[in-house]
């Protein structure tokens, strides 16, 4: 029985990795300085959550085989120290994640945006069809109990490839160490300015991400982006390129969309054209492992969407409540103009939270230009505390305005003050999109929504 301990168990990708060993018979040991929800349920329901918080060297002994380093560590935590002097062979979760694929046919779904959509797309097929996979994905499934799963017996593995630095002591972005046979790029935009300061910075790593496709491999890519388009013609040489776009589609009386493929019509339970393109490229994937276009497409039938993104969490019956991971100027827009295309009859009021790093640094706010012009109202909100935390400078309501270019838009930095203002709102047919990487701080955003339709 291998034995693996992890340094900072308690991660979103860490945990459910050591909960995918221990479900295929490893012996698994972990700490952390602190573990939170629902990290830290997970790990009790398996018996693998540390009995006290904090770093011990002597957690690391000669028994141990592997060590998985987590990014919340930092180079000189005692337990890194402790394995690296008994030579014990240290991995970063995607150099793990590597290793119990590599003689597997890998697929990596990379891209500043729609990576967990076009995973939870591509699983739901598989499950639907009855197909094995290994996989891991960015966000918890309806209908999967584990983030990330790892067989003997899979021929395939599906990983959601961010391009967010690996470990501590290995700063590659992540998505350049899966060596994928069947790729997807699903468009470039700026992000994680912390680690890429300059665009163009940010542009190599998915130069660098394409070279490292197996040479017969496949390069599926979305060609509506510009960046990206041009990106794979100077450098996907000789491998074999799948463009896709917005497909044929159209919305009927009642919101559904509809999508036209061989004169088949095939009404779906997503919308907006961003969940369009992201389908096609998912539809494009299936295809290169054997699935039918028609077999992808009656499956997807009964996709309802990965959670956090376009999820509908309350309705009444002239209001829909809508949350959405958006945090992204390219994604702000275009989550918000699916919004208003899909209820054209409905006002929409669409709230925006500055949460990440890059969306509270002061120079990146003037690309949000635009971003929520679809919307009738929007509103955005941050909390200076978190940008304290984040050791940024202040940002005033003043350059959220100017950054966002809309002079009609409301800035709240009180979750409080924002939670009055809406329940204050009268919400009959008007329909209400919640757009956050956080929960407004510490919102239960389920239960308000529920709040908003009494208003409808």
């Amino acid at each position: 029985m291998k034995r693996v301990h992890f340094i900072a168990i308690g991660g979103s990708a860490m945990h459910n990795l050591a909960i995918a060993l221990y479900l295929k018979n490893y012996k698994v040991s972990g700490s952390d300085d602190e573990i939170f929800e629902p990290s830290k349920s997970r790990l009790k329901k398996y018996g693998l959550l540390p009995e006290s918080f904090g770093w011990d060297a002597n957690n690391i002994t000669a028994d141990i085989d592997e060590v998985i380093l987590g990014m919340h560590a930092r180079k000189d935590n005692p337990e890194l120290l402790k394995a690296q002097e008994l030579g014990i062979k240290i991995y970063s979760y995607p150099e793990y994640l590597y290793e119990q694929s590599k003689d597997k046919t890998r697929i990596v779904i990379g891209g500043s945006h729609g990576k967990t959509t076009i995973t939870a797309m591509i699983l739901h097929v598989f499950q639907q069809l009855n197909m094995e996979c290994d996989y891991m994905v960015g966000a918890k499934l309806e209908g999967f109990d584990v983030m990330v799963k790892l067989t003997e017996e899979a021929n395939y593995m599906l990983i959601e490839g961010d391009e967010y630095l690996t470990s501590p002591i290995d700063r590659r972005p992540k998505f350049h160490l899966y060596k994928p046979n069947i790729a997807l790029l699903s468009g470039i935009a700026w992000d994680h300015i912390n680690v890429f300061p300059t665009y163009d910075i940010y542009v190599d790593q998915f130069r660098t991400f394409i070279k490292l496709i197996d040479p017969k491999g496949a390069l599926v890519y979305c060609s509506a982006d510009k960046e990206l388009k041009t990106l794979v013609e100077q450098t996907a040489v000789g491998l074999k390129k799948l463009p896709y776009s917005i497909p044929t589609h159209h919305i009927d009386s009642d919101g559904i969309t509809h999508l036209q493929y061989n004169a088949k019509d095939f009404a779906l339970q997503i919308f907006g054209d961003h969940n369009l393109m992201n389908l096609t490229g998912a539809r494009l994937v299936c295809e290169q492992v054997g699935i039918s276009a028609i077999s992808f497409l009656t499956a997807i039938q009964s996709f309802k969407g990965a959670s956090n993104r376009l999820e509908l969490i309350a309705e009444g019956k002239n209001t829909k409540v809508f949350k959405d991971f958006a945090h992204s100027p390219s994604k702000l827009k275009a989550t918000t103009e699916a919004m208003k295309a899909q209820f054209e009859n409905r006002k929409l009021i669409a709230c925006m939270e500055l949460h990440t790093f890059s969306s509270l640094s002061a120079e990146f706010l003037s690309h949000y230009a635009g971003s929520m012009d679809a919307a009738d109202l929007a509103i955005v909100y941050f909390n200076p505390h978190t940008i304290a935390h984040k050791k940024l400078k202040p940002i005033s309501k003043e350059q959220v305005k100017k950054g966002f270019k809309r002079d009609d838009l409301l800035v709240f930095t009180k979750s409080e003050d924002l939670q009055n203002f809406l329940l204050g709102l009268d919400f009959k047919n008007k329909n209400m999109l919640i757009m956050t990487s956080g929960n407004l701080d510490g919102l239960d955003l389920k239960a308000f929504g529920e709040k908003i339709v009494t208003k409808g």
